[in-house]
């Protein structure tokens, strides 16, 4: 197998055919479950432990062909279980360290928050289990990782700047790693770490590595990496052609670009959310924003990539505790938070890039929870959501909140653009989700 340039048989074509077929023909029918898995005694208890059940879709779809050493790329959305779908196959498969001493798996992440909290999720995957794991980022001590990786681990989840560091270092040999997923890979490439990624990938050496490759989108960009360095994929689509999840209700608010702070106060206060994220484009704008609230209501945090990383990882540990209600973050930062209580997701500014958009709604509804979404639109932004509606094939419900009404003239050319992008979406909900142009 040549791992830097592996491209797909007609041979895997035909198993990757026969899989998604099969899920189509069984659609309605039980999807397997985890006593139907050749899992262990300990991982079974494991499972038992942290309370999962019966195995999300995904975890349902990837688990058995990457216990049986197949590279999986899966299409999925943020919030479905990805995480255990590949820490279950890497930890059944792990050797004794008396038979490889080094580190046997590499999990890339694109942000530190989500480095930790996959790091965790090994931890209670493993919890009956000899296993060491560690995360290795940027903002933490390299000397203390470097301790760590000198003692022996495992397992190494790890965001592509901080590993190329220590594998520069000598830190880091992952010439015995038998396994490399890429979580969350459209948006390591979207924030420039394709050559970090090429460059650790040729450092596993082994010709018979296993590629994991999780993404919630598949731009041409991750198509190409998948045929480069991916031997025979089996290709798994989860997204069921609706990029956001049914279980998000999603509005928007047609508002004055000064009048979007006095919205956005009133809207928590009618919406009481258990815990919600409020998206904001810029660093400054977080702070900012973060610290106008404070002043009006209690359990404010913000997050974003300027703070120290000991400041960031107080809020977070925070927000998962609930003690925190809203956090104010960034959309780098905000990528990787993983936390299943967040009922309201809050666009204070509208994403220019619709990928945004998804990955930013997809923090809320997670694991078959309900959820609900706003979204802040300036007279100058309609084409922005425009090009959102038509990325998640679906129309956002119009919201109003007495006295922020935005009355502005739409120029006809304009409003026939609307029509016309909107009407060609593929399999429009019921009426009732539409609204009128």
């Amino acid at each position: 197998m040549d791992i830097d340039g592996g491209s797909q048989t007609d041979q895997t074509n035909e198993v990757a055919s026969a899989i998604n077929d099969s899920s189509e023909s069984n659609e309605g029918e039980q999807q397997i479950g985890f006593a139907d898995m050749d899992l262990s005694r300990d991982m079974r208890r494991s499972l038992e432990r942290a309370g999962y059940e019966e195995p999300s879709p995904v975890q349902a779809g990837v688990i058995p062909p990457a216990l049986d050493g197949y590279d999986v790329m899966g299409q999925a959305q943020t919030g479905t279980g990805k995480t255990a779908s590949f820490a279950i196959p890497i930890l059944e498969q792990l050797a004794s360290p008396k038979d490889i001493a080094g580190v046997q798996a590499i999990i890339l992440v694109p942000t530190r928050e989500l480095a930790g909290q996959v790091r965790e999720e090994f931890e209670k995957l493993a919890y009956y289990m000899d296993i060491k794991t560690t995360a290795i980022y940027g903002g933490h001590p390299i000397k203390k990782q470097i301790e760590v990786l000198k003692n022996g681990v495992q397992v190494v989840v790890g965001t592509p700047g901080r590993v190329i560091d220590h594998i520069n270092r000598g830190t880091l040999n992952l010439h015995e790693a038998w396994c490399v997923v890429l979580d969350e890979a459209d948006r390591m490439l979207d924030i420039g770490f394709r050559p970090d990624i090429e460059k650790i990938l040729r450092a596993v050496t082994r010709k018979d590595r296993q590629t994991l490759l999780l993404s919630a989108t598949v731009p041409p960009s991750i198509k190409r990496l998948s045929t480069q360095y991916m031997y025979e994929p089996i290709m798994l689509d989860f997204s069921n052609t609706n990029v956001s999840a049914d279980t998000i209700d999603q509005f928007y608010f047609t508002v004055d670009r000064k009048r979007k702070f006095a919205l956005l106060k009133r809207l928590i206060q009618r919406e009481q959310p258990h815990q919600a994220i409020v998206f904001c484009r810029t660093k400054r704008g977080t702070d900012r924003i973060a610290q106008q609230l404070s002043e009006t209501f209690d359990n404010v945090g913000c997050i974003h990539g300027d703070m120290n990383q000991s400041v960031r990882d107080r809020v977070m540990k925070k927000f998962r505790d609930e003690t925190l209600k809203v956090l104010v973050a960034t959309d780098v930062v905000g990528r990787g938070i993983d936390v299943t209580s967040i009922s309201h997701i809050i666009n204070f500014d509208t994403p220019e890039d619709c990928d945004d958009y998804v990955h930013r709604i997809g923090r809320t509804g997670r694991m078959g929870r309900e959820g609900v979404a706003y979204t802040f639109v300036s007279d100058d932004e309609g084409e922005l959501l425009t090009k959102i509606e038509v990325r998640i094939n679906r129309l956002l419900e119009p919201d109003a909140m007495e006295g922020f009404e935005l009355k502005v003239e739409t120029p006809v050319e304009y409003k026939k653009e609307r029509v016309a992008a909107v009407a060609a979406m593929r399999g429009r909900g019921p009426a009732k989700h539409r609204r009128r142009l």
